[in-house]
Formats: structure tokens, C-alpha cells, sequence
């Protein structure tokens, strides 16, 4: 049983991926409204080794050792990956031992006017940063930032870091109804990914309940309405859930553990990880599926977001 690492997760972009956690829960540089790892607690933009990159090292020479290659190896987890300024180490140990196996991070991209942050994770092979907002006052609003970031700072580092960056960049935008989804804002963000220049545009919504009541993924319809205000070749809308069924990782077993427990009990995502020693990204990744599927339902109260079973 690991700590640091988890998986392989079923991800819908990525096939069958190791997870690595940099960051404990939940330390971030934003607060995002819909967040499903839920609410930060730590807000700052302060780099530190919040996890000792000796202990991720060690955790991934065993996995190495002892399991199959993954298609892909990312960083993500339960809070913003560089924020730890081990990032880079950890990266480098993974090319000097794997070499063959392709790197991708997941970011929300706001650490990257610093030189420095750019610098360490050149070397990953694919880059997922997120912008949801073109101005100030929306990105205070569904990405509620930690102090003295400003979106102009955001958007300077993802294109600094895209004339840098030899691999991919696949730049995620959630669209969330009611929060960054006007006219306005969305031919704004236009301009700003145009002088992002990312590979791909992907375009994601709200599957299960974030941190603040009452939110409500865009359909598929407002999806398409923001695809053709953009008016860009390179967009596209991430596949729905339950296509994760389709992905050789995905695990049946852990589907109905969850099922098992949530049948005698409602649990927070957080109670799950807890009783069946799952990551939190991964739980996720099987909860959006029996979400879709229709096998589950949520209710909100103070301790968080609960999940029971659909009688």
C-alpha cells in the first residue's frame, strides 16, 4: 500500500495513469467553487517540500519493481503539484528510470509566471494547466485565488510558459453556468487562449456537487454554444463518465466496494479513502461513473458532501 502514488487510475484523457500526490489535502492556489476534492484549506502560494520527494522516490522504485507500466505517469492529487519545489527532482527520477513512459501534469497553471516552476517540469512530456476566467472579477469568483494572485499574472506564466515548452499542452477550460459562461467572457478567453496557443482546448463541466451549493454542470447543448463562440479548431469537449468503463484499467471490484460501503452507510468522499485506502483522485474517477449511471445520490450537510446508494 502506497502513500504518495495511487492508481492506476481510469482517466478519461490519459488511459491507464499512475497517479503521484505532491501536495497532502488540501493545499491549493485556488479555492475553486467547483471543486470535487473538495474545499482548500490551506490557500497560498507559498513552494515548499510539503512531501519529502526521498519518500515519493522510494514509494515509485517499488512500484517500478513490481507492476506493469502504466500508459501514462501524472502528477496531480489532492492539491496544486507545484507547489512543491521537489517537482522537478521527482520528474527527473522518473525520466532517468522510465524513460519510455510519457509524463503529464495536471496544473492549474498558476504557479507558472515563476521562471523557476516553468524550468522544473519542462521535462514532462504533456502539460494539463486549467483557465477558467478572462477577467478579474470572474476568476474571483469561480476560482476564489489566493492573495495577490491576480488573472494577469495567470495568463502571463501560460504563455511564457507555452513559447518554453517543447511537449504538449492540453488546456482545460470548466464552464461553469451562471459563473464564466456570458458572451462576453467567453470572447475574451477566446483572445487569451489564442495567445496561449495550446495544442487542444478541452472543455469540461460540473459532474457531481463542488464546494458551494446549489451548482449545476452546462449541458451538452451549452457546451456547444460555447464551442461555437470560440471558434476554435483545436476544441474539444471532454467524453462523458461512463466512457472510464471502456479504459482496460478500470476496476470493477473497486466500483462495488463502493457500493458496498455507501449501501450500509452514507460517506463522505473523505470516509471513503479512509475505509477501503483509496485515493481520493481515484475515488473520484468511480464516483462520477455511478453518478452518471444513476446508482447514486448526494446530500450536503455540514461535515460535506454525503453519498448513499439509490434505493
Amino acid at each position: 500500500m502506497y502513500k504518495h502514488i495511487f492508481g492506476p487510475v481510469p482517466s478519461r484523457r490519459l488511459g491507464m495513469s499512475l497517479g503521484i500526490d505532491l501536495i497532502p489535502k488540501k493545499i491549493c492556489s485556488l479555492d475553486c467553487v467547483y471543486c470535487e476534492v473538495g474545499k482548500t484549506t490551506n490557500l497560498t502560494l507559498e513552494r515548499r517540500e510539503y512531501i519529502k520527494a526521498q519518500d515519493i522516490k522510494k514509494e515509485l522504485a517499488s512500484y517500478f519493481e513490481k507492476n506493469p507500466d502504466p500508459d501514462y505517469i501524472t502528477f496531480s492529487g489532492s492539491g496544486e503539484p507545484t507547489l512543491n519545489i521537489k517537482i522537478g527532482e521527482i520528474l527527473e527520477f522518473i525520466k532517468t528510470n522510465k524513460p519510455d513512459i510519457p509524463v503529464a501534469l495536471l496544473t492549474n497553471g498558476t504557479m507558472l509566471f515563476h521562471k523557476t516552476v516553468r524550468d522544473e517540469i519542462k521535462g514532462a512530456d504533456v502539460v494539463l494547466p486549467s483557465l477558467d476566467a478572462a477577467t478579474q472579477d470572474v476568476f474571483n469568483k469561480i476560482n476564489r485565488p489566493a492573495k495577490n494572485l491576480t488573472i494577469d499574472k495567470y495568463i502571463k506564466g501560460l504563455i511564457e510558459f507555452r513559447k518554453e515548452f517543447k511537449g504538449k499542452i492540453w488546456l482545460e477550460v470548466f464552464i461553469l453556468p451562471g459563473y464564466n459562461d456570458t458572451t462576453q467572457e467567453l470572447i475574451k478567453l477566446r483572445e487569451i487562449i489564442l495567445d496561449i496557443n495550446p495544442d487542444t482546448v478541452q472543455l469540461n463541466t460540473l459532474d457531481r456537487p463542488g464546494t458551494v451549493k446549489n451548482l449545476k454542470g452546462a449541458t451538452r447543448s451549452e457546451l456547444d454554444y460555447v464551442v461555437d463562440i470560440l471558434k476554435l479548431d483545436n476544441v474539444e469537449v471532454i467524453a462523458s463518465s461512463n466512457k472510464r468503463k471502456k479504459i482496460k484499467s478500470y476496476r470493477k471490484d473497486i466500483e462495488t466496494a463502493i457500493i458496498e460501503t455507501i449501501a450500509r452507510r452514507p460517506c463522505t468522499v473523505y470516509d471513503l479513502t479512509e475505509i477501503l485506502g483509496i485515493h481520493i483522485n481515484e475515488l473520484n474517477k468511480y464516483l462520477d461513473v455511478l453518478d452518471k449511471d444513476g446508482k447514486i445520490i448526494t446530500s450536503k450537510q455540514e461535515r460535506g458532501i454525503f453519498y448513499s446508494l439509490k434505493r
